[in-house]
């Protein structure tokens, strides 16, 4: 999953990011809400965590331009301000969430769980597909009673996949939602992942889960 930071205190930016990072997922960052408008209007996000005081244009005015436009990024505030009426204000303004500083980063990765199990129409942590069971608080993963290792790029892969389980995706859509700006791979990179994944999850004897649909991409389905 692809998520941007918007904040201007650099060290918040990192550690912020870090933790994200740490989480399994594609992190793009930048300081200013000129550079996330940016960001927002060239990619497609599941979540963006801004800061609201931001120089060049603050987290509200951005937000209100990308809801102008119908860009429904789930978003969440990042802020000093915590009266009622900032808050009333940032969820006015068309984010769908705000978490005051200084916040614990555990209740942040919370909430941008829930935004994006929100945004794929999930209401729980436990996602499934057959006998596959991804738990997305503690990043578990097993196929009936095997529990599956995976790297942060091939969790990441999986957990999309599962979101959209009977959905074809096309290479250039997963590319998007699972690597970030920064990256220099191959074209081929997706299908690799894949390849992985299939290894791992799709074992000899198992009902083959992952399938590809030929030009158009893969999907994850029970047979």
């Amino acid at each position: 999953m692809r998520i941007l930071v918007a904040e201007d205190e650099k060290d918040l930016n990192r550690l912020v990011t870090e933790k994200l990072v740490g989480q399994h997922y594609s992190v793009d960052t930048c300081f200013n809400g000129r550079e996330a408008l940016d960001y927002l209007e060239s990619t497609s996000y599941d979540c963006a965590v801004l800061d609201i005081m931001m120089p060049y244009m603050s987290g509200l005015d951005l937000v209100r331009r990308l809801r102008a436009k119908g860009n429904k990024v789930p978003v969440i505030f990042l802020t000093a301000r915590d009266t009622i009426e900032d808050r009333v204000q940032g969820l006015d303004s068309g984010a769908n969430d705000y978490l005051v500083k200084p916040f614990s980063l555990d209740e942040l990765m919370a909430r941008v769980r829930a935004l994006t199990r929100n945004s794929y129409g999930v209401s729980q942590n436990i996602m499934t597909v057959g006998d596959l069971i991804m738990d997305l608080s503690t990043h578990r993963v097993k196929r009936g009673e095997r529990e599956i290792l995976l790297s942060s790029k091939e969790y990441a892969l999986l957990e999309y996949l599962m979101y959209n389980k009977n959905t074809v995706l096309s290479r250039e859509r997963i590319e998007d939602h699972i690597w970030n700006y920064d990256y220099e791979g191959g074209t081929n990179v997706v299908d690799v992942y894949i390849s992985y994944l299939r290894k791992k999850i799709d074992k000899p004897g198992e009902t083959k889960l992952i399938h590809t649909v030929r030009g158009s991409g893969y999907v994850l389905k029970e047979s």
